[in-house]
């Protein structure tokens, strides 16, 4: 396993390799007269609006005093002027001028032109891959989750998916052996090989591009559907993603006619229990068993529909 000092590695080799990536090494960028830095001051202004020096530098992690140089410099060129605060009267405002937008709009579309070069060079789901990387990346590093996700129907490549991902959580959060790895996989090999529309369903979750869980719904008789497969990945707990999935399985189990649902799951997985009370399951049976290499009890709960 990895040690902290090993992560801090692995970040600090993505940051060099990135750097190159996009050129940032250059000692101006884009061959023109301005460094990275004095664009990005000018870029802020010209996208937020009139700004703070103090601001500024927050939002760039700079030095007083090397922002007051680059401010005093702008300010000679004829880039920026000073503007009393529309909050503060006692403090003033960086404000670009005409000829800092003609001077930073060319620039910004060459640079937009690499970053389109830097793409062009993926197909179109690798783009769509990175950039749902850098989102998450962005989102980790800003302490906070992004809490969009959506329920949709299986796409080729899902199941295969939802076996992988369902075994390695199952295995490392409970030790379950290969036997749950082959149960999952014969579930999804009958729903492929012998669903039935019209009382069989089952929704992928997607977070940011991902598959993170999943749930499905089986014909057990002719009134009675089943729940199975309910999972959500621990990257996107704590979203509802769980209870939604339910949610619409029972909606679904109503709509096409059952009278009844059942499930079945072991007494060990607590939070999934306490999902399905929540939705008005309940125990209807339980028994001790030995499987997926462990001593467990087996548990079905049912709800009338």
């Amino acid at each position: 396993m990895s040690t902290i000092t090993d992560r801090a590695d692995s970040v600090r080799q993505f940051n060099r390799f990135y750097t190159h990536q996009i050129g940032v090494l250059q000692e101006h960028l884009l061959q023109s007269d301005y460094s990275l830095t004095e664009l990005r001051i000018l870029y802020e202004l010209a996208s937020q609006g009139d700004l703070t020096s103090t601001d500024l530098r927050q939002m760039l992690g700079l030095d007083a005093g090397y922002m007051s140089r680059l401010i005093s410099g702008f300010d000679k060129k004829g880039l920026i002027q000073k503007v009393p605060s529309a909050t503060d009267a006692r403090a003033s405002q960086l404000h670009i001028t005409d000829l800092g937008r003609e001077i930073l709009a060319p620039l910004e579309q060459a640079s937009r032109q690499e970053v389109i070069t830097l793409l062009e060079r993926l197909s179109e789901p690798q783009q769509l891959q990175l950039i749902a990387s850098m989102k998450q990346i962005q989102t980790l590093l800003e302490g906070g989750q992004s809490t969009t996700y959506l329920l949709r129907n299986p796409q080729p490549g899902d199941m295969g998916l939802v076996v992988h991902q369902q075994t390695a959580i199952y295995s490392r959060e409970y030790g379950w052996n290969s036997e749950f790895e082959a149960l999952v996989a014969e579930v999804v090999a009958k729903y492929l090989r012998e669903f039935d529309p019209s009382g069989e369903r089952c929704w992928i979750a997607e977070k940011d591009g991902k598959v993170v869980g999943s749930v499905f719904v089986i014909r057990h008789d002719e009134t009675t559907a089943k729940l199975r497969m309910l999972y959500v990945d621990a990257s996107a707990r704590g979203l509802g993603i769980g209870n939604r999935l339910v949610e619409e399985c029972l909606r679904f189990a109503r709509d096409v006619g059952y009278k009844k649902m059942i499930l079945w799951t072991t007494s060990n997985l607590v939070d999934a229990r306490r999902l399905y009370q929540r939705a008005g399951f309940e125990l209807v049976e339980e028994e001790p068993i030995h499987s997926f290499g462990k001593e467990l009890v087996s548990q079905t709960w049912a709800i009338e529909l």
